[in-house]
This record gives structure tokens, sequence and C-alpha cells, in this order.
């Protein structure tokens, strides 16, 4: 690991992936919410024209890639507004425009070759220079800020908009600023995963905290550490693997996603299992039956051979001090958290 941190280029690419590992799960999580987890990859073909004019004029492709991005944002959510067309249609239209567009303009570049539109595409990450650090840092603390500042705001238009426009939030704003925030986060990752897996790394990481987490706000705070992880697990196995950086780091966010799927699995049949032995049991737990009784939420569980059993109507459930298996506050309850914590 120290020959890699020698490196000035690996301690950039670093930086980089912890940046894009950060915003783009936290973005990604209301994008989930709102059932449009493929708007990422729509942007993500407009700022690949965005690119080209940037190469095709001499000009920063990074900015040019973000006013494409963010201009096709603004435009789907109007239109989406409008009511004109479906959203899917929409989103149809910016993908394969965008990405016929910057087809076109990059062919008429003697200034690009295959292997730079393939760095835009699927990421190259270990070519990124001081400036583009300094940008890409400044974007993803933008993004950072405003999506944590308007987490309850994003949170209650995503999860019903009626209700959010009949309380007199301003949800076509909300709707727009999250495109933008999405827009800013697809060309702050285009050179670290591609502009063709960004959306893995805005979904992934949030379906996997979705599996551990029990309210919206800690599923929030495990994507982020979660596409950390991915991003920079994914930056060194690429170093040492000679692998692109981009997909290796799709790979072991999908990686994480299929282990935590089995593991729990595993942990929801062992304590179907448990439950299913508390209930089975014949002794009859009460004051006076001999277990140590222990005040829990309200009600008492009695400790019998290692498990805590308590009282249900007819049967007797298996507590862990921490959650009431026959309840319903299980983990597709998460996203019903009040907005206002």
């Amino acid at each position: 690991m120290s020959d890699l941190l020698s490196l000035d280029f690996m301690r950039q690419a670093l930086v980089a992936a912890v940046l894009v590992g950060l915003a783009a799960p936290l973005v990604g999580a209301f994008l989930v919410q709102r059932r449009m987890s493929l708007i990422g990859d729509g942007i993500g073909h407009v700022a690949l024209a965005g690119v080209a004019i940037g190469i095709l004029t001499g000009s920063m492709p990074v900015f040019t890639a973000l006013v494409a991005a963010v201009a096709a944002a603004v435009g789907v959510e109007l239109i989406r507004a409008a009511g004109r067309t479906s959203g899917d249609i929409a989103l149809a239209v910016m993908f394969y425009g965008g990405i016929a567009l910057g087809v076109v303009l990059i062919s008429k570049s003697s200034a690009t070759s295959p292997g730079n539109l393939t760095g835009y595409l699927f990421g190259a990450i270990l070519t990124t220079s001081r400036t583009d650090i300094a940008v890409f840092a400044a974007l993803a603390v933008v993004v950072v800020a405003v999506t944590w500042a308007l987490r309850h705001r994003f949170f209650a238009v995503a999860n019903d908009e009626e209700f959010a426009r009949a309380a007199g939030m301003p949800v076509m704003g909300y709707n727009i600023a999250l495109s933008v925030l999405t827009a800013v986060t697809v060309v702050v990752s285009m050179r670290v995963v591609g502009l063709l897996l960004i959306t893995a790394l805005m979904i992934i990481p949030n379906a996997t905290a979705q599996l551990v987490s029990r309210s919206f706000r800690s599923s929030l705070l495990a994507a982020s550490v979660i596409g950390i992880l991915s991003s920079v697990g994914g930056v060194v196995l690429s170093f040492y693997a000679e692998t692109p950086s981009g997909g290796t780091i799709v790979l072991l966010a999908i990686a994480t996603f299929l282990v935590t799927s089995v593991l729990t699995g595993v942990v929801a049949r062992a304590r179907r299992a448990a439950h299913e032995r508390a209930e089975r049991h014949d002794h009859e737990h009460g004051p006076a039956c001999g277990h140590p009784a222990i005040e829990h939420d309200g009600h008492v569980d009695y400790l019998h051979d290692g498990h805590r059993h308590a009282p249900h109507r007819d049967h007797y459930d298996e507590h862990d001090g921490h959650t009431h298996e026959s309840g319903a506050d299980g983990p597709g309850g998460q996203q019903t958290e009040e907005v206002a914590r």
C-alpha cells in the first residue's frame, strides 16, 4: 500500500474516488425514491455531447459537459411537469440524442482518439490531473452540502409529490434542484467510473444500504460509506490487477450487494427459526415462573435458555433487545420515517 501512496497520480485518484463515492450514492438515494434510477444514464449520454463540444472547440471538456448535463436535467423536469410526454419518453430522447450528437461531433475532431473517448465513457481515474481534482472537489462539496441540507424536503417530494404540493412546497423547484445535482454528480464522476457506469454507483450502494438500515437517514449514511469503500477499494484493486477503474469499482459495489443480500437472508432465516422455537415451547411465563424478567419497550421479556421470550396473545415472541419479530417495523418500513427528523 505504501508504494501505491508514494505515487502522485494514485493519491489524486484516491481523492477523486472518495469524492465520487460520497456524492453519487447521496444523490442516488432520492432518484431511487422517485423511481428515476436511469436518469443518470440519460444525463451521462448528454454529457458526452458536452465533452465532444469541449474537445471540438478546444475548451475544457469538464465545463462544457457540465453545461450540457445541467441543461438536459432541467429540460427533462420541465417536460415532465408540462405533461406533454411521459418521463420515460423524455429520458429516451435524452439518451439517444445525446450520445448520437456526441459521436457525430467527436468524429469531426482530430484532437481526440478512441482511447480518450473510452476514458470518458468508462472512466480513466489514473489520468486525472490536479486541475481535474480541484474542479471535482469543488463540485462534490457543493453536491454533498446542498443534498444534505435539503434531504428532508427531497424526501418529502420524492415520497409523495402530491401531498408535498398540497402542503405548499415548491415541488418543481426541488425536482429541478435534484436533477441539477444529479447532472453535477455525473460530471464529477465521469473520469472516475465513466459516463456509462455512473448510475451503478448512484443506485447499487443504496440498494445495499436498504438491506441493513432501518431508517432513511441511516440508509443515506450507510450508502455513502459503501460508496466510498467501493470507490477506493476499486481504485486500489484496479491498480494492482491492471484493470479499468470504473468497471472494477462497479463490480466491487455489486459484489458487496450480493454478499450483503446473502448474509441478511441468513440472519432473517435464523431469526424466523428462533421465533418459531419461542412460539412452540410449552413453558408458561409469568411473575412466578422462575425466569428473570426484563423490562423492554413497554413490556416484560423473560430470559429463558439464553433467549428473551415476550408473551404475545397465545404464543411467545423471540426478542433480541432491538427488534420485535412480529412487529411491523421491518426494513420495508424504513422509507416512512418522519421527514421532520
